[in-house]
């Protein structure tokens, strides 16, 4: 996915309830002493990437090290590769949640590095070996923090984010549906997503709808076959098709309140077999991505209006497929104004931006249907050392000095969260 992040303004500089500075420098210290770790841990995911819902090495890797850490309830396979567990602290308190996916993509890796992808065709081009990464850091810090602690906080190892293979079930709503958000349930989630739009040392976030909804249709034009000397003896479901492009993206310019974020993409079209022969059928897939539920509902409703309405008018009919993707991540306005802070007050106010929503899609949303969530950025580009690759391209890597940021970031992030 494309992660369009312009600034729009500096986050506050409130600070939260548990904002201690001797607490602050107690975890920057510790968490630069993982530097090392954390560099080889995220080089060892990046060697061996899998795909969604195959993510058989790493899952095991990470029960491994929960293990080793101490954590309690650890528990596998949940739909199909993902891990959970459980830091209970020596105070009691509520229960919060953090997750991290873990799939790669099928892209082929082309950078020279020393962690160079060694499963052919595959590539963490997303940056879920830094989201894992930086989930196993936060784990190590919290685990020697265990007696400060006040409540339990649930650790979530997602497989499948990048969505898991045609005919099979996966992901965030696979784990939500096999109870990772019960026994016990947090009151909270959190999570992050890197990103190369932000420099390193830089964080985003967004109240309210952060990334878009993410549906997936396909469109069949049916007509006529008939000789290309006789047009008028078909339906060219050709021209039906052309028209019926050019008439969906009316939705966006006329049928849409223009305030409302909302994108609707053609990305492919196939159809005919012959240079003289007329087309009988077309076949278009393409997305649609909303920030507001009723807006992609609407958007739903005018696909098949106008459709209908052109098919009608040249004879020729359509079948239309939606296949409901991932719903709008939605940051609970109150939850981002109470956690943002932290960030600010960790980093400075220059390096916290409030950013623009973004068109892309994640499953994190599935959790934030069931309980609030706070979603933010983490910044990995570095202009001085080249790293301006984007995610889902063979290009991506990431300065690894986010990794000890990252780590310092999310954890006062969740005790902030408990302290309150």
């Amino acid at each position: 996915m494309r992660l369009a992040l312009p600034l729009l303004f500096i986050a506050s500089a409130a600070l939260s309830a548990a904002a201690s500075p001797e607490l602050d420098a107690r975890i920057a210290k510790a968490a630069a002493a993982l530097h090392d770790k954390l560099v080889a841990q995220r080089r060892d995911f990046h060697v061996h990437p899998e795909l969604s819902n195959r993510e058989v090495r790493t899952s095991k890797v990470i029960a491994e090290r929960l293990r080793a850490l101490g954590l309690e309830d650890i528990r596998t396979g949940i739909a199909h590769h993902g891990v959970t567990a459980l830091l209970r602290g020596a105070k009691p308190g509520p229960v919060i949640a953090v997750r991290a996916d873990m799939d790669a993509l099928p892209i082929l890796e082309t950078l020279d590095v020393p962690y160079k992808s060694q499963n052919a065709g595959v590539k963490h081009a997303c940056g879920h070996d830094l989201h894992v990464t930086v989930q196993l850091g936060v784990a190590e810090l919290l685990a020697a923090m265990r007696n400060d602690i006040a409540g339990t906080i649930k650790f979530i190892f997602q497989p499948a984010e990048e969505s898991p293979p045609v005919g099979e079930e996966g992901g965030a709503s696979m784990m939500v549906r096999q109870g990772v958000l019960e026994s016990p349930r947090p009151r909270e989630i959190f999570g992050l997503h890197v990103t190369h739009e932000l420099q390193v040392g830089t964080f985003g976030w967004t109240p309210g709808g952060a990334m878009a909804s993410g549906d997936r249709f396909t469109i069949k034009i049916k007509g006529k076959k008939v000789h290309g000397a006789w047009p008028h003896q078909g339906i060219d479901a050709n021209v039906v098709a052309a028209e019926s492009i050019l008439a969906l993206q009316s939705i966006r310019s006329r049928r849409i309140d223009p305030s409302e974020p909302m994108v609707l993409t053609i990305g492919s079209i196939h159809g005919g077999n012959r240079f003289n022969i007329i087309t009988d059928e077309v076949t278009m897939e393409g997305t649609v991505r909303t920030l507001d539920e009723d807006v992609r509902g609407k958007v739903h409703g005018l696909m098949r209006e106008i459709l209908g309405g052109i098919t009608k008018a040249h004879g020729a009919s359509y079948e239309l497929d939606f296949t409901m993707g991932y719903p709008v991540t939605f940051n609970e306005p109150a939850l981002a104004e109470r956690s943002a802070p932290t960030l600010t007050r960790l980093f400075g106010t220059k390096n916290v931006k409030r950013v623009k929503p973004s068109m892309g899609s994640e499953d994190f949303s599935e959790y934030q249907k069931v309980i609030p969530g706070f979603f933010y950025w983490l910044g990995v580009g570095n202009f001085q050392k080249g790293i301006n690759g984007a995610v889902h391209t063979p290009e991506f890597d990431a300065d690894e000095d986010a990794l000890v940021l990252g780590v310092r970031a999310m954890t006062s992030i969740l005790l902030d969260a408990l302290a309150r």
